[in-house]
Order: structure tokens, then C-alpha cells, then sequence
């Protein structure tokens, strides 16, 4: 069985409304409501025979921050794009887009929530 770096991951939120605004704003998409036992979730888009996905997550327990788990998300060919709308939505930028040699471009950036995630494209 092929195991992967990633098959799942989830940023957790202080304010589910708001933070599901911020990364549907940011990333031009719509993400779906969800839940499972004492947690109420926001998925992003994922292509699930890859095995890949994520969501928002507010639980108790779970809290967001600077310094916790660093996700990268794919915005592939729309990094710039994705870049500029961080700040208007309500986010920070904390390092715009820099090259990682061979594996493409990254940024980081400060959600609505105050978790700090990076956004990854190849080109």
C-alpha cells in the first residue's frame, strides 16, 4: 500500500463563518459544510480518489495559532492571484512569493484566524 506525506489536515478556527468567508475569498471556491461528533467543519475542494483533503475545523479543544502545524495548500498557476486577495479578505501576507528552486514557489501568509499557512505552486 502507497502511503503519502499528506492524506489529510485540518486548520482550526475560532470563527467558522468568518474563516470559511476568508478562504472561500481567497481561493476562488466554495467549501462545504460539514460535522462529525462535536465539531463542526468546512471541507475544502479535494479530488478524493487521490486521497487528498482537508477542512476547517472548530472544536473544542483545538485552537488556532501562530507556531502550530504549517499546511501548504496547492494553488497551482494562481499564486499571485490567491497572494493578492489575502490581505482585502482580512488576512496578513508574512512572506510573499519566493522561489524554492526545482519545487516551484511558495508564500506564507496569517488567516482570518491568526494561523499562519502556505500556499504552494509549481509554477
Amino acid at each position: 500500500m502507497k502511503k503519502d506525506a499528506l492524506n489529510w489536515f485540518e486548520i482550526a478556527v475560532a470563527d467558522m463563518p468568518r474563516a470559511k468567508k476568508f478562504y472561500e475569498t481567497i481561493l476562488g471556491a466554495t467549501l462545504q459544510d460539514s460535522s462529525m461528533e462535536g465539531a463542526q467543519m468546512a471541507m475544502f475542494p479535494a479530488d478524493w480518489e487521490k486521497g487528498v483533503g482537508g477542512c476547517l475545523t472548530l472544536m473544542e479543544g483545538m485552537g488556532p495559532g501562530p507556531g502550530g502545524t504549517m499546511v501548504y495548500l496547492n494553488v497551482e498557476g494562481e499564486l499571485d492571484a490567491v497572494i493578492a486577495r489575502i490581505e482585502p479578505a482580512g488576512g496578513k501576507v508574512c512572506r510573499p512569493r519566493f522561489a524554492i528552486g526545482q519545487h516551484g514557489f511558495i508564500a506564507i501568509f496569517s488567516d482570518s484566524e491568526g494561523n499562519v499557512v502556505g500556499l504552494h505552486s509549481l509554477s
